[in-house]
């Protein structure tokens, strides 16, 4: 009876977490494939380690810990794959209509210090609070807070980088 009771809960979490840890690794890694196993890999290691899960509510950010330690290990016995024949001038985009607003939108996020990137990523695709975010980084929350603030700071200066004028009172 107990397993049972373990097993749908453990379902359960993966029904309700599985999509949005998918758009997260996604975003970590920019391949499809790759996410899904990333994905995979964090639900195995959950499973494994469910039984010393204390608090059912502490599940998503545990689990979005796995993810980021995951994908750390990937790089970690990551052999790039280079073809010398390959010429650049050959190589084609199929990213779709506004592949434009998204190239720009990524080169911005990515002339973010990673320090900025990281904790606005959690909060916008993972949907985290400031103390989730300190605890699965490891700083504290006053520290995510700034980090928040700097980093949306440097991306309204991106968009529009005229600084913003007070207009004189008469």
């Amino acid at each position: 009876m107990f397993i049972d009771q373990k097993r749908s809960k453990f379902e359960g979490v993966v029904r309700a977490y599985s999509a949005e840890l998918y758009r997260y690794a996604y975003w970590l890694c920019r391949d499809r494939f790759v996410a899904e196993d990333l994905v995979q890999e964090t639900f195995t290691r959950a499973w494994q380690g469910w039984s010393g899960l204390r608090d059912d509510r502490a599940a998503k950010g545990w689990l979005y810990t796995i993810l980021r330690n995951e994908h750390a290990r990937l790089h970690e016995r990551k052999q790039l794959a280079i073809d010398p024949d390959q010429e650049l001038d050959e190589l084609m985009d199929n990213s779709g209509a506004n592949a434009f607003d998204a190239f720009e939108m990524r080169d911005m996020l990515a002339a973010l210090p990673e320090t900025y990137r990281e904790p606005l990523m959690l909060q916008v695709i993972g949907g985290f609070g400031c103390a989730e975010i300190a605890t699965m980084i490891g700083i504290t929350e006053g520290a995510v807070m700034t980090r928040l603030t700097r980093a949306r700071q440097a991306v309204r200066r991106l968009i529009d980088p005229k600084p913003l004028t007070r207009a004189k009172e008469l």
